[in-house]
C-alpha cells in the first residue's frame, strides 16, 4: 500500500487528491505539496467503496463531523441509518461511529456501505464492550485485542480512527498533579487510564505507536490523535494535563508521518472565547501545522440543552483562528443520546461556524451563496431565498406558519417593509 502520504511526498497527484483540489477549487499541486508536509490529510480509505474522497486541513475549507452511534439503552439500526441520512441531508462531510451498544461489527459495516463521505470510529470503544462482554472488565482488556480491533475497522473501509496516544504514565502524573473540577473527561482517556493504573503499565497505544502506524499505513488510515486529556469545563481549560498530552501529539506526529501514515490532532472541548486562538496557534506550533479537528470548543458551560449553540460560537472563532475540522455537538450534549432532530441541528449549527469562518478567512467562493441570498431579499424573491438557505425547512415553516396578505414580503412589516418601500420608491424616481 502507497499512501496518500506518501504518494505525496513522490510528487505523485493521485486521482483522489485530484478530485479533493477540484472540489476545494485548489490548484491539484499547492494541495499536493500541503499533503506532502503533513498540513492537509486527504481521506480516501480504498477499502471503503464509493466513497467521494475528502482533503482536511489548512487552505481547505472548514469541514464538520456528525457523530452518530448505539448506546446500550438504544439500539437500532434503522434509528442509526435515519441519523446518517439526516447528517448527510444537513451537510456533513464526515461521520464518526461512536457506537458501544448491539453488534458493533454490524453496525459500522452497515453505516459505512450506506455512507459516501469518510467514516471514523474510535477502536477502543469497541474493544472494551468486547472484553466485558466476555466477562472481564475494561482494565482486563488485552493490548492484542486492542490492536485486532484497530485492524478490524482498517479492513471494513474506516478512514480515520481515534486514538488516545498521548494519555501516558507522564501525562497522567502531570494531571494528577493539579485540581481538576472534571478530571478525565474523554470516554477513551478514562478508559485507558483505568487500564494503565490497573496493570500498572504504559498506554499500549503509546508503548507500541509503531505497530499502531503499520496498521494505519496498511489500510492508508488517518490517525486522529485523540485529546484523552481535554478539559471537560471552562475551569480546566489550558492546564497542564492538556498541554502535556499535546507535546507528546506533536512528537508522535512526526514519527507517523515518518511512517507514511497522515495525522489529525484533536482539540479541547471546553475553552473560553480568549483561550481559543491561543489553543490552536499551540496546536499548530507544536504538530508541525497538522490539520486541527476541535469538539466545538463550548464556550460556556451552562447552557445543556443549547450547546449546538455554544459549539457554534466556539467552532466559528476556532476555525477562523486555524481550526480546520469541527465536530458537531448536538442539543443533548451532556444529556443523552442524540436523536434524529439533535442530529439535524448540531450539523446545521456547525455548518454556520464553519462557513462563517470560510467567509473570514476569504476562501474562494465562500460567500457567493450570500451575495445571491442578499440579491434575492433585494428582490423580495422568496422562491430563491429558500434556494440559497443552508437549510430550506425552516424557512419553509416560517413562511407557511405565518403568511403575510402580501406574498410579496413578510408578516415582521407587511406593506411598511423597508425594501418594498425603497423599491416603490426607485420605481416612481425613475418614473418621474
Amino acid at each position: 500500500m502507497v499512501t496518500q502520504l506518501e504518494s505525496a511526498r513522490e510528487g505523485k497527484i493521485t486521482p483522489q487528491l485530484e478530485a479533493c483540489a477540484k472540489a476545494e477549487n485548489i490548484d491539484p499541486e499547492l494541495l499536493r505539496e500541503k499533503v506532502a508536509s503533513g498540513r492537509v490529510v486527504v481521506e480516501a480509505a480504498p477499502k471503503h467503496e464509493g466513497l467521494k474522497p475528502l482533503a482536511i486541513g489548512e487552505g481547505t475549507r472548514i469541514k464538520v463531523n456528525a457523530n452518530i452511534g448505539t448506546s446500550p439503552d438504544r439500539v437500532d439500526v434503522k434509528v442509526e441509518l435515519e441519523k446518517l441520512r439526516t447528517a448527510l441531508e444537513a451537510g456533513a462531510d464526515t461521520v464518526m461511529d461512536l457506537s458501544i451498544g448491539g453488534d458493533l461489527d454490524a453496525i459500522r459495516k452497515t453505516l459505512i456501505e450506506n455512507c459516501p463521505v469518510p467514516v471514523g470510529t474510535v477502536p477502543v470503544y469497541q474493544a472494551a464492550r468486547e472484553a466485558t462482554d466476555k466477562g472481564k472488565s475494561v482494565a482486563e482488556l488485552s493490548p492484542e485485542a486492542l490492536f485486532e480491533v484497530i485492524e478490524k475497522h482498517g479492513e471494513d473501509g474506516v478512514s480515520f480512527v481515534t486514538v488516545h496516544c498521548g494519555v501516558t504514565i507522564a501525562s497522567v502524573e502531570r494531571l494528577q498533579k493539579q485540581k481538576r473540577v472534571l478530571g478525565i473527561v474523554s470516554r477513551g482517556g478514562a478508559l485507558l487510564c483505568r487500564w494503565m493504573k490497573h496493570n500498572n503499565a504504559e498506554n499500549p497505544l503509546y508503548e507500541q505507536y509503531d505497530r499502531l502506524c503499520e496498521i494505519a499505513h496498511r489500510y492508508d488510515l488517518t490517525l486522529s490523535l485523540g485529546d484523552g486529556l481535554r478539559p471537560g469545563c471552562i475551569a480546566d481549560a489550558t492546564d497542564r494535563g492538556q498541554v502535556e498530552e499535546l507535546i507528546i501529539l506533536g512528537e508522535l506526529t512526526k514519527r507517523a508521518q515518518d511512517a507514511g501514515v497522515q495525522v489529525m490532532i484533536e482539540g479541547p472541548g471546553h475553552v473560553p472565547l480568549d483561550q481559543i486562538e491561543a489553543n490552536v496557534r499551540l496546536q499548530k506550533s507544536l504538530t508541525g501545522g497538522a490539520p486541527f479537528y476541535v469538539l466545538g470548543p463550548l464556550v460556556t458551560d451552562i447552557a445543556p440543552g443549547y450547546d449546538h449553540i455554544t459549539g457554534a460560537i466556539g467552532g466559528a472563532l476556532a476555525a477562523w483562528a486555524g481550526a480546520d475540522f469541527l465536530c458537531y455537538v448536538t442539543p443533548s450534549e451532556h444529556l443523552s443520546l442524540p436523536g434524529i432532530e439533535d442530529v439535524r441541528r448540531g450539523v446545521i449549527a456547525s455548518k454556520i461556524a464553519a462557513h462563517a469562518a470560510d467567509i473570514a478567512k476569504g476562501f474562494p467562493g465562500a460567500s457567493e451563496r450570500d451575495l445571491q441570498m442578499s440579491t434575492a431579499r433585494a428582490n423580495l424573491d422568496w422562491e430563491k431565498q429558500k434556494e440559497c438557505a443552508l437549510s430550506p425547512r425552516p424557512f419553509e415553516n416560517y413562511r407557511e406558519s405565518s403568511p403575510p396578505q402580501d406574498s410579496d414580503v413578510c408578516t415582521m412589516c407587511g406593506d411598511f417593509c423597508a425594501i418594498k418601500v425603497s423599491r416603490e420608491d426607485e420605481k416612481q424616481g425613475n418614473r418621474q
